[in-house]
Parts: structure tokens; sequence; C-alpha cells
């Protein structure tokens, strides 16, 4: 009897733990009189300044900005002592050159390897020009006029070459997410990240529990812990590759062998490019679940212009997070479905589907819909160093396209960390810092008068990056 009523008394202090912190009622109007009466830039500094939950629809690949990349690539601090080259000069016509090439970037085992003639085409990262630099730069984001789809998925990713396979770049890059995310208050980092196939300085492929182990060591440090932010991994499979199949199961083998750190598995790639349809794995998948302890999934799907089933296909496969989800809107069925469950979280990313081209007004965004009729959602940056934006961007967008109440913007946040894949006692520690954080906000910013609260965030100085710039004037720097 005496465990029966332990066991009952240890599940209240988790509800309880897990209820929102009691908040004055009036903050609600105080919010709706700041965003009224809020020039953009005092709205921006409130966004930035407020706390956020995850961002759990991350690719580490994606969300290095071009500046974090070339810093570490050119600091053998940093970098592990590699040496990185690039292609920045053409023998030559310029037009008769692909793409990707330009500034594709490779390792100096590689580059010594290369004959005389192509060798004077490529520059050491740390020797570019001035000029050189800012082109190198440019190459890695998705900010040029015409630019969309074909120079994301066909060109962008070729150019970052062999960084993808040096260890300690990509594992410090990591850190300068969540440095990032730090400072904008973001408290939880999901990414896809990946460790096997990295190659050493000597061309040596590094086993994969040596490169966890490397992973493991780095986040131990002074600096990580400082950020603020908890991070956890999940495991990607490019969806259309021939041996996906395969991928899967060694992934899926991977994150079991992990789950400390990798808690969850994703499936990406273009949906356009019809090889990876989800169906295609439902075979696999039911295979894994009959070796494997249950195992989280988070899979894009609904990416695309036209209605399609690759949403219902994917809850099929077990996943319990959606990433995009941008054509649900036109599959009523299994629309009505996750409404009604409220089990399966949309992750909805904004700048990402409008620079793609699969929203170009967000203002028609099917967000607002998932939100506002029971559907859970959270925001996300997806790529946010190709698109050279950060957390607060996604919010400032749906705030003022879509006028998001103080509660919906609470709902935003506690989702993204319920629907997390974050071990359970560390998910309910994150959701309880994260009303902590939001009831001192409250706090700070119910104070005195709306004058005096728009006037303390002239004290905030937003971190912001060429999307906010280019999108709404704003530079904070």
């Amino acid at each position: 009897m005496f465990a029966r009523k332990l066991a009952l008394f240890a599940v209240g202090v988790l509800a309880f733990s897990l209820t929102p912190v009691a908040r004055s009622s009036d903050f609600d109007a105080r919010y709706d009189e700041i965003v009224a009466r809020a020039t953009p830039a005092q709205l921006y500094a409130f966004l930035y300044d407020m706390p956020k939950g995850g961002d759990l629809h991350n690719h580490a690949g994606g969300a290095n900005r071009s500046e974090w990349v070339y810093d570490v690539c050119t600091d053998p601090s940093r970098n592990g002592g590699e040496v990185f080259y690039t292609r920045a000069r053409f023998q030559g016509a310029p037009d008769a050159v692909d793409p990707t090439s330009y500034y594709r970037t490779i390792r100096k085992k590689t580059y010594e390897m290369l004959s005389d003639r192509v060798k004077a085409e490529y520059v050491p990262l740390a020797g570019l020009s001035a000029q050189e630099k800012a082109r190198w730069m440019a190459s890695m984001r998705l900010d040029g006029t015409g630019d969309g789809r074909v120079e994301f998925f066909s060109h962008i990713w070729p150019r970052l070459g062999q960084i993808e396979q040096c260890l300690p770049v990509i594992t410090e890059l990591v850190v300068e997410n969540m440095k990032a995310f730090g400072a904008e208050h973001v408290g939880y980092l999901e990414t896809q990240f990946l460790v096997e196939g990295m190659v050493d300085n000597d061309g040596r492929t590094i086993p994969d529990e040596e490169a966890v182990a490397f992973v493991r060591e780095r986040l131990r440090h002074p600096d990580v812990a400082a950020t603020g932010v908890t991070v956890r991994f999940q495991r990607t499979i490019l969806r259309f590759s021939p041996d996906a199949e395969k991928r899967l199961e060694q992934g899926y083998a991977f994150v079991n062998a992990h789950r400390d750190l990798w808690v969850g598995l994703n499936m990406a790639g273009i949906e356009e490019n019809g090889y990876g349809y989800p169906s295609r794995f439902l075979d696999t998948f039911r295979k894994l679940r009959s070796e494997y302890p249950t195992l989280a999934l988070s899979i894009h799907a609904g990416e695309m212009d036209g209605p399609d089933s690759h949403i219902r296909d994917t809850l099929l496969l077990g996943a319990t997070r959606i990433g995009h989800g941008v054509n649900l809107i036109k599959d009523p069925e299994t629309l009505l479905l996750l409404q009604q469950t409220r089990r399966v979280l949309v992750e909805v990313n904004l700048i990402s589907n409008r620079l793609l081209g699969y929203t170009p007004d967000l203002s028609r965004h099917p967000f607002p819909e998932y939100l506002r009729t029971g559907v859970p959602v959270c925001l996300n940056t997806d790529d946010r160093g190709m698109w050279d934006s950060n957390m607060t961007d996604e919010y400032y967008t749906a705030v003022t396209l879509f006028h998001l109440s103080w509660e919906e913007i609470l709902s935003l946040g506690r989702s993204s960390l319920e629907h997390s894949f974050v071990q359970p006692d560390e998910k309910a520690r994150l959701l309880a810092d994260y009303e902590r954080r939001i009831a001192a906000f409250e706090a700070r910013y119910r104070a005195g008068t709306a004058d005096s609260a728009l006037g303390s965030l002239a004290a905030i100085r937003p971190v912001t990056y060429s999307y906010a710039k280019r999108t709404w004037g704003f530079d904070f720097n």
C-alpha cells in the first residue's frame, strides 16, 4: 500500500512540475498593449528577449552561418589542425563550369592529390581575397535574386564538400549554434547531426564509437554549459538514395546504441524526387520495430506543392512528428485525424517554406489553420544558416502576419518541448524551466506602465543576420 501511495505521489509531483506556473491574468492585456504600440524594431527586440522552447526541425549542416564555417575552418585550434582549400579561380569560361564547383571546399589531403593544373584553381580558405571570401560566403546562402529549390537542393549542399567529413569542424559548429540559440533564449536544440563517415586529416575513416566519444567530450566543456541550451541529435537518412533501406537499418541500430544523445530518427530529402515515397519504407520499419524497442520518428512530409498521401503514409510508418506538413491542408481526412487526436506535431518552418517557394506568400501559409484547429505545432529554423536567419525571425513572422495571442505564443513553446524526443526526466526539467523563464519575463514586462516596458526594450540588442535586414530592414548590430 505504501509503495502504491509513493508511486501516486511521484506521479502527482511530475504532473505539478509540468503544470504551467501561475501567471497574473493581466499579462495578456500587457502583451496586446506592447504589440499594438511597439515599433517594428521594438516588437522584434521583445520577441528576441522572450524565452522560447525548442528547435525541433534543424539540419546541422544547413544551420551553420557561412561566417561561422569560415572562422572554424580557418582556425587550426578549432578545426583539428586541418587546412581547407576552395575552388575560386577557373581556367575555363564561367558559364561552362558546373555551378556546384564554385567554391566547393576540399581538405588538404585531397588537394595534394590534384594535378598542378587543377590545383591552380584552388585557394587556401584562409588565403581568399576579400572579394573571394565574400563570394565564398554568399555561395552558401539562399539570398540571391532567383535563388530557390535548385540552388538549395542541387548547388549549395555539394559546395560544402569535405567540410562535413571533418569531425572537429562539424562538432564545433554545433556549439556555435547552441551559443546563438542561447543568446535568443531558446532552451532546447534537437538537430539532425551525423558522425558516421567522418575522415581524419590523413584520410582515415573514423570509427563511429571514436566519433561519438569526440562529440561527448566536446559537449562537456564549460562554454557548452554556459549556453544554457540542452542539445540532442537525430540520425537522418536520405530518403531517395538507392540504398536508403540499408541506411535506415544502420541508422536505427546507431540510434538504439546511443540513445542518451541520439533520441530519434528522421528521413529527409526533396520529396519531388519520387524514389523517396514513404510507403517504400513500410516493410523496413515494421522489420526494425520487431527487433528494437520503440524509437521516436520525425519524418519530412508534405513539403510539396500539390496534394499527395505522403503525410498519411508517414503516419503509417510510425512518425509522431511531421516535418513541414505544408500540404496537409490539401488532405482533409488526414488533417481531421490530426485535429482530433492531437498526438502528432507539425514542425512548421515559415522562412524555409517561403524561400524554397512552397509558400511564396506567407500570409497564405496553413500554419494558423493548424494552430487554431487543434493540431500541435511549433516554429523551427530548418536550415537557418542558409537562410541567414534565427528563431526570432520565425516568431516575428508569425506574430506580425497572424496576430498571435500571448497564449498561442506560449503554446508554441510548450508544444516544442512536450513533443521533443528528449528523455522524460529531462523533458520535465525543460518544461519546468520554460515556465519559470516565462514567469520571470512576464514579471519584468508587467512592472510599471506600458511606456516603461517599451522603454526598457532599448537595452535589448538583438543579434540579427541578413534575413532580418533584407526582409524588414533590421540591423541592431
